[in-house]
């Protein structure tokens, strides 16, 4: 009797210390959440980067982006997409969804980009400014003018006394610079970031009216109403504004805040 108490005693030790570990392995899981954030398609890189890191950083969350055109991320918050944040390329784009009381608070401004003239490498055409976009024979594409690197676009044109005549209108920044890439455009209005993002597969060509008003644009970004993940949301925007993220935007092109 005693030797078979002793037995059923190691055996219920056995099982207590099992069960302990197994609640501690449960508390240094961290439970498994999902950041989905809608951003702009200039952006696409440098976030897809810091997503990385902030997973890392992170355990058990996982970064999930909608990158695209500035004007449809904010008309698909503003019609209730699943998002926790918005990152746009212009103030002008974040304010629809602001004034659709879709942005708790203040969005944020932390970074700005500007436009080059997207073109091959070694410039066979002699792309010098916006002027030559107008010369014969030179095929040029632009974003659409409700997009912010359109908008840009227009502002530059306007400074510079130039109206463009396009071969197309993309609906973002990338579409532009995949034209260029391919050889189906000779010239394009991108980003700095664009073309540093190529990595010498396309050249930038720098012209004065770059730094007109309107031409440069802001970069704002806000958590969005009715998020289930508000704090991870904020502490997204705070990695993105802090010394991580600051570093990985300047190493893009970008200007930050």
């Amino acid at each position: 009797m005693v030797g078979a108490a002793a037995v059923l005693g190691l055996a219920l030790t056995a099982c207590g210390g099992s069960d302990s570990g197994s609640g501690q392995s449960t508390q240094a899981q961290a439970p498994a959440r999902t950041l989905t954030v809608s951003a702009a398609a200039s952006l696409t890189g440098v976030y897809q980067q810091l997503g990385t890191e902030f997973q890392n950083a992170n355990p058990g969350t996982t970064v999930k982006f909608n990158f695209g055109g500035s004007d449809s991320l904010a008309q698909q918050v503003v019609q209730g997409a699943p998002a926790d944040v918005l990152a746009t390329a212009s103030s002008t784009t974040m304010n629809t969804a602001v004034q659709a009381g879709k942005i708790q608070g203040e969005p944020v401004i932390y970074a700005t980009n500007s436009l080059q003239i997207a073109v091959a490498p070694g410039n066979p055409k002699g792309i010098t400014d916006l002027a030559s976009l107008n010369r014969p024979g030179i095929v040029s594409v632009v974003c659409a003018p409700a997009v912010p690197c359109g908008a840009a676009a227009k502002a530059a044109e306007q400074a510079a006394g130039v109206t463009l005549t396009p071969a197309s209108e993309e609906q973002d920044v990338k579409g532009v610079l995949n034209r260029v890439q391919t050889g189906n455009a000779d010239a394009g209005l991108v980003y700095v970031t664009d073309v540093r993002s190529t990595q010498g597969k396309v050249q930038g060509v720098d012209f004065p009216q770059a730094s007109a008003r309107g031409a440069v644009q802001s970069y704002p970004i806000g958590v969005v109403t009715g998020s289930q993940n508000a704090d991870l949301a904020q502490s997204w925007i705070s990695f993105v504004r802090g010394q991580q993220g600051t570093a990985a935007l300047q190493q893009a092109g970008f200007v930050t805040k």
